[in-house]
């Protein structure tokens, strides 16, 4: 301030009233926070201000951005800091270099004025929240310290009205962010059971599979999926036109091959050729005998019974009647009801270490609000293509009590070891991090 000269007070109070309207017309933060920094340079003489909130600096003189980084916004984070250390953020007051330390007192001297002083921005409570820095190189004077007092009022007001809630970092004092990030970690340390979910089926135990005995056309699929059969029951019925014309044929050729082995018999004893030709005659004759009991077998073949009983289970015959079908390929599966398991297919990118025993628990689709328990028996060694398309193991589980109805699906849900809380929340994003970035 100017020495005191004719009208000199009315002129420093009115430029004061000029800042405080200024203050309370800002329509934003950031507004006023410029006008924090700035519009009292011509009143107080300060070379540079500072706005500090909640620790971090929001607003510099002369500067649009502030960057965090900047050596003289580091600078004056610390020493507000040290002053929230002594408890002297609370007033208005010059800050004096002998309540720093050694570092902060060289910054002090490279980045700053001679002179600071600390206004306070208090809450409706009279806790700080924040405060200006002001650095001139002439000392203040009691009178401007009263002036400020009463401006860093001002500006608590416009700022309260503007931000009402305290900011976060006022709000979770050091003590307390520290209390809960040391019990987050204890949290992530905390051990805990590893589980994965995966798609599984109630299927047959040690049931016997029905595969097409020939080659040939199914004409008629004489059961119903999960219907009761007993042992010798038909089951499936070949097309046997062509089965028929074989046997047929093939009996009309040993006919053949009778007669002419029997009519070169009879000329054997006259006839020195007759009697040579009997041997392959004969043999002829076996071969088309065998020929005929083939095509016996095979038409006896082209009707499929029962070898035990239970329940037929495969998803629909209308899909099979007509179909052609090779040797072998499976049409259905006889399975006891009172004997299931359950087939799971794990995901290669759920994959966790399970032991056998390993406690399973089955949800069905139809039933989803009822647990049943299982315990793992065999897991695949090697991942194969599910119907799907994806990667999966096959694992086999026991049911601990009565078995579902064979072919009932839903999700199982597999218990494995204990592992720390953080690594079973972060197993899979390292797991898909280390295959992106090949670490």
């Amino acid at each position: 301030m100017n020495a005191a000269t004719p009208g000199a007070a009315e002129h420093v109070f009115a430029r004061f009233l000029g800042l405080e309207k200024q203050a309370r017309q800002a329509a934003t933060t950031e507004q006023l926070a410029y006008t924090m920094v700035n519009d009292g340079q011509v009143l107080f003489g300060f070379r540079h201000a500072a706005l500090l909130v909640a620790g971090k600096v929001q607003a510099l003189t002369g500067i649009s951005v502030v960057e965090p980084n900047a050596p003289f916004v580091a600078f004056v984070e610390r020493a507000a800091g040290t002053l929230a250390d002594l408890g002297l953020l609370g007033e208005t007051r010059v800050v004096e270099a002998s309540l720093l330390d050694e570092p902060i007192r060289a910054d002090w001297q490279a980045l700053s004025a001679a002179q600071a002083c600390w206004v306070p921005l208090k809450d409706r409570h009279g806790e700080p929240f924040g405060g200006l820095w002001l650095a001139r190189d002439q000392a203040f004077n009691e009178a401007e310290l009263a002036l400020l007092a009463q401006l860093g009022d001002t500006y608590s007001h416009a700022w309260l009205a503007l931000q009402p809630r305290k900011p976060w970092r006022l709000r979770w004092p050091k003590k307390k962010l520290l209390a809960i990030a040391s019990a987050l970690c204890l949290l992530l340390l905390m051990p805990v059971r590893q589980s994965v979910l995966a798609p599984a089926e109630v299927v047959p135990q040690g049931g016997r599979v029905v595969a097409a005995p020939l080659d040939g056309v199914i004409a008629e699929f004489l059961v119903r999926p999960n219907q009761s059969v007993a042992t010798g029951d038909l089951l499936v019925r070949f097309d046997a036109t062509s089965l028929k014309a074989q046997a047929d044929v093939a009996e009309r050729a040993l006919g053949v091959a009778e007669a002419e082995l029997k009519a070169n018999a009879q000329r054997a004893f006259v006839d020195a050729e007759s009697s040579a030709r009997i041997d392959l005659l004969a043999a002829r004759v076996e071969q088309k005998r065998a020929e005929r009991d083939y095509a016996r077998e095979l038409l006896a073949r082209s009707e499929v019974r029962a070898e035990r009983a239970g329940i037929a289970v495969f998803a629909d015959a209308e899909r099979w009647t007509g179909k052609p079908v090779q040797t072998g390929e499976r049409l259905m599966q006889i399975a006891d009801p009172a004997q299931a398991e359950l087939r799971i297919e794990l995901p290669v990118g759920d994959a966790i270490a399970l032991e056998p025993g390993a406690e399973v628990a089955l949800f069905l689709d139809s039933d989803p609000l009822n647990r049943h328990s299982a315990r793992l028996e065999r897991a695949a060694y090697e991942a194969q293509a599910t119907a799907a398309g994806q990667l999966a193991y096959r694992l086999d589980a026991a049911f601990d009590e009565a078995p579902p109805r064979i072919g009932l699906r839903g999700t199982a849900k597999l218990f494995g070891g204990r592992a720390p809380l953080a690594y079973y929340l972060l197993r899979r994003p390292l797991a898909a991090a280390r295959q992106s970035l090949g670490f």
